[in-house]
């Protein structure tokens, strides 16, 4: 009974162990846009969530290296943030929304007056 009890003990502190490190996730790092090869590095800016250009595939785009295209984006829930999403193409922000699908994946969606959405999927 006693080694039982030990057991699910164990189990248990597991378990909330293995909670508190999935609720822990962030975005932060080094991430790649498959359509482009643009790769972007989210990092923390005062509590918050910013994004950088750090990488291109295209040479033609390398004038966009080290241009912000997320400032100061708000924890909205869990793994999601809320923010202005520069799109350096148009030169025109949008409201950006990033959703952290997986350690190695997130979501980056831009909308326009939340009608005109476009999403992708970012990789490590």
């Amino acid at each position: 009974m006693k080694a039982r009890i030990v057991t699910l003990i164990a189990a248990t502190l597991s378990c909330a162990s293995f909670a508190s490190t999935a609720q822990a996730a962030d975005p932060y790092g080094n991430w790649t846009r498959p359509s482009t090869g643009t790769q972007v590095n989210f990092y923390n800016c005062g509590g918050r969530l910013c994004g950088k250009i750090i990488g291109v595939k295209d040479q033609a785009r390398k004038n966009t290296i080290g241009t912000v295209i997320m400032k100061g984006a708000a924890k909205s829930g869990d793994n999601v943030w809320k923010g202005d999403l520069l799109d350096v193409e148009s030169g025109k922000t949008y409201s950006g929304v990033v959703t952290l699908k997986s350690a190695n994946a997130l979501s980056l969606e831009g909308c326009v007056a939340m009608v005109l959405c476009k999403r992708e999927t970012w990789v490590k």
